[in-house]
């Protein structure tokens, strides 16, 4: 099965040579490398979110396979869908989907489930993979999209995703993909997400679900991140980073109603 892109020319360039040049202004090749469990990306629109994106994908020491976890945009499919096989393009050329491990985290779950209709029309794992490809071209990648859930369920697929990792003694980064605050004023986002941001620090998913309902947060990175801090405790995670927030007003001037987005990495070496 191949995926075709759905977003090239809207949220990044749909020209390979320009996606390059753009890429290669968010990327820093030279910055200091980390040994990552995971991190925390934002998917919006290269434009508004790629410098938090590539300061955050710069850190990591790359391995293998990405596990990339977005939340639903669409509703369509079954609600914890792994895309199991075959190819993901993009300007730059084909990904490999990690059949062998996609396939793992299905059978171990009681959740996540073959699919591919969810994949169809969402942007948060594809605009991902252009990050991937740039950095590592022959990188391998296991597509993962989560509808609304308990927490309950988040941590399922989270233990399960830690389990096929370590059962298959494979090279694997998890990539929870998904912005922070959405149309609040700067500050208000700011303010609101700094909280969700020391409870991630902290790898405590419990505090940050308690803090996003009580403090009505909109982030559509809920469920992803709390899956991967689950995963990263099994996986040996130390500490975690704060890498660059920014918002939308940073691109366009208007800070009267913003998307926020964090870059934050889960690193095995100590905080």
């Amino acid at each position: 099965m191949i995926r075709n892109p759905t977003v090239a020319g809207y949220f990044y360039p749909a020209s390979p040579a320009e996606l390059k040049t753009t890429l290669a202004k968010y990327v820093d090749k030279t910055a200091p490398k980390e040994e990552v469990v995971g991190l925390l990306m934002p998917h919006a629109g290269y434009i508004y979110s790629g410098a938090v994106a590539g300061a955050a994908i710069s850190r990591v020491s790359f391995k293998d396979t990405f596990i990339v976890i977005g939340p639903s945009h669409s509703g369509l499919g079954k609600p914890f869908s792994v895309w199991p096989e075959g190819t993901w393009k993009t300007p730059l050329g084909e990904v490999e989907v990690d059949e062998e491990l996609a396939r793992k985290i299905i059978e171990l779950s009681k959740y996540a489930e073959e699919d591919y209709l969810a994949h169809e029309d969402e942007h948060a794992v594809e605009v991902q993979v252009p990050f991937l490809q740039y950095i590592k071209s022959d990188v391998k990648i296991v597509p993962i999209i989560l509808a609304g859930a308990s927490d309950v369920i988040y941590k399922e697929i989270g233990h399960t995703v830690a389990r096929a990792i370590k059962g298959l003694k494979r090279g694997a980064v998890i990539l929870a993909s998904g912005d922070m605050t959405h149309y609040e004023p700067a500050e208000v986002a700011r303010e609101k997400d700094m909280k969700a941001v020391e409870a991630m620090l902290s790898l405590d998913a419990d505090e940050l679900t308690q803090r996003y309902n009580n403090l009505h947060i909109t982030m559509c990175a809920h469920g992803p991140v709390v899956t991967l801090i689950t995963a990263a405790k099994e996986l040996g995670v130390n500490g975690a980073e704060l890498i660059k927030y920014q918002n939308s007003g940073d691109a366009t001037g208007d800070y009267s109603s913003v998307v926020a987005y964090a870059g934050v990495i889960f690193k095995k070496g100590g905080t």
